[in-house]
């Protein structure tokens, strides 16, 4: 017997708007268990990346992974955050994720005001609570809340699992009534390669955001799967600058080494298998005003 006709099946789109480093890729870990399920984009439901999906009793959660929101300096940095932005208001729900240790920041502050226009409910969701005293997370939580009416607020640590299995039920409940979206036995895990890509690009903002604000763009080239089940991953990164290509390889190469091995460790833990990872970078002028890397990259171009 199918879950659907033994069961009012619930399904919908959930977004996870926050700051970049806010632990967005860590908590889609979390809720969707060890190994992360990607499904193909679909244009026509959601312009942002689907980074998962959740099944809780009978419901079926899509989690919408969205660029971390900054403020824009470039044509790129505006696509990004216009693609997070139109991922808030194409989905059911809305999970605000704030940095429990950073507070209400600059970015947190950008977030809380423009979330206003945005009309779906909001759940807001304090990660990193380990790091953090209790009183802190109280005040916190509820300076948010009176900027903003959120429907629930979670508290918890993405990295430990703590306070997740609360929001997994919570989400469950609140996303609409009708039929899964995507067959249980039909989750493609073809864009890997996609979140790959992502998930160095992710580390070398991290790593290098100062010197190097989102001037680069990451894409794997090749995707091996070995004898012995292991991995071999060849990514290629893109940067505007010879300047800049020196910036991401640093010192005899010591923060290419560092940005792969950090990448490396996450892919492992989402696909489960040794990864052998092999980072290039090479320059390619203003790759930042050509329209196709866009489409690429699953953004709108923006026109100015």
């Amino acid at each position: 017997m199918t879950v659907e006709s033994s069961t009012q099946t619930a399904c919908g789109f959930v977004a996870l708007i926050g700051a970049p480093n806010v632990g967005k890729s860590t908590l889609v870990n979390a809720l969707v268990g060890s190994k992360v399920t990607i499904v193909s984009r679909k244009v026509q439901t959601t312009r942002a990346l689907i980074r998962g999906i959740v099944i809780e009793n009978s419901a079926q959660i899509i989690l919408v992974d969205t660029p971390g929101i900054f403020a824009p300096k470039r044509r790129l940095d505006r696509a990004m955050v216009s693609t997070a932005w139109s991922g808030a208001h194409d989905a059911d729900l809305v999970c605000v994720l704030l940095d429990a240790k950073a507070g209400i920041d600059e970015e947190a502050e950008a977030i809380l005001s423009k979330l206003a226009t945005v009309k779906h409910p909001k759940i807001l969701v304090l990660n990193k609570i380990d790091l953090v005293p209790r009183e802190k997370l109280l005040a916190l939580a509820q300076a948010a809340n009176e900027r903003m009416k959120f429907e629930h607020t979670f508290m918890v640590a993405a990295l430990s699992g703590d306070g997740v299995d609360d929001l997994r039920a919570t989400l469950a409940k609140m996303v609409p009534a009708g039929p899964f979206h995507y067959p249980e036995d039909q989750m493609s895990d073809a864009p890997m390669r996609h979140l790959a890509a992502e998930i160095t690009r992710e580390k070398i903002y991290r790593q290098l955001h100062q010197e190097l604000p989102y001037q680069s763009t990451v894409e794997t080239d090749s995707w091996t799967e070995r004898k012995d089940k292991s991995i071999r991953i060849e990514q290629t990164i893109f940067v505007e600058r010879e300047s800049q290509r020196k910036i991401v390889l640093g010192k005899g190469g010591a923060t290419i080494k560092s940005i792969g091995a950090d990448s490396r460790k996450e892919i492992a833990e989402i696909v489960g298998v040794p990864v052998h990872l092999f980072l290039f970078v090479k320059v390619r002028e203003n790759w930042g005003e050509d329209p196709e890397r866009y489409r690429e990259m699953g953004l709108d171009f923006p026109k100015e």
